[in-house]
């Protein structure tokens, strides 16, 4: 078995592993930029990008998180859509560093969410939804979800972030059920995010 990026396929629990070994990195180090966390957690795996690049947004860290890694969401599933295996990220966003107190808040914060999805997948559930050509596709729900990370939307991020890392976890385990849940909580967090915009929008008016 393999991931997006044809990889042969790990263990469950592979991700969380991952971002601890990230943390223990970014302690030593005192920090680390985001073009050094995607290298630290596989460069070429668009997967675990995805899955580093969306969880942040779900931490209250002061600053525009959601606005910088939601950017850098969309622009990596303009690439999944593309085809592309490597990820590229523009050089303000690869080289902004973040400290090692606030990844550890970002992984602590992660770290049971994610591990309550690695639970329930098993690999080769509805083969028809890992084949690379889905795979590509999913590149059009990343984007979708990265727009409403973007957006300035008092505690609009947990709806979409999740969602993100379902899919996350269902392209590193070729779990087409999850892959098929992940996309149903995509269409649950769009639909919810246009009727909270709609709502935001008649008060605006109805107070003006």
């Amino acid at each position: 078995m393999s991931d997006l990026d044809g990889n042969r396929r790990t263990p469950r629990g592979v991700a969380t592993a991952r971002l601890r070994e990230m943390l223990e990195l970014a302690r030593v180090r005192g920090g680390l930029s985001i073009g050094e966390v995607l290298e630290a957690m596989g460069s070429t795996s668009i997967a675990f990008t995805i899955l580093f690049l969306a969880i942040p947004a779900l931490t209250p860290i002061p600053g525009p998180f959601g606005m910088v890694f939601g950017t850098a969401l969309a622009l990596v599933s303009l690439q999944i859509v593309a085809g592309g295996r490597k990820v590229w990220l523009p050089a303000i966003v690869r080289d902004r560093r973040v400290s090692s107190a606030a990844l550890d808040l970002v992984v602590g914060h992660a770290v049971p969410v994610i591990a309550r999805v690695e639970r329930v997948v098993r690999a080769g559930r509805l083969e028809a939804f890992t084949g690379p050509t889905v795979q590509a596709l999913l590149g059009i729900p990343v984007f979708l979800l990265a727009v409403v990370i973007a957006l300035p939307i008092p505690f609009g991020n947990i709806l979409p972030v999740f969602s993100l890392v379902v899919l996350a976890v269902a392209l590193m385990e070729r779990d087409g059920l999850v892959t098929l849940i992940g996309l149903l909580l995509t269409l649950a967090t769009i639909v919810a995010t246009a009727a909270l915009l709609y709502f935001i929008k008649a008060m605006i008016f109805a107070v003006s």
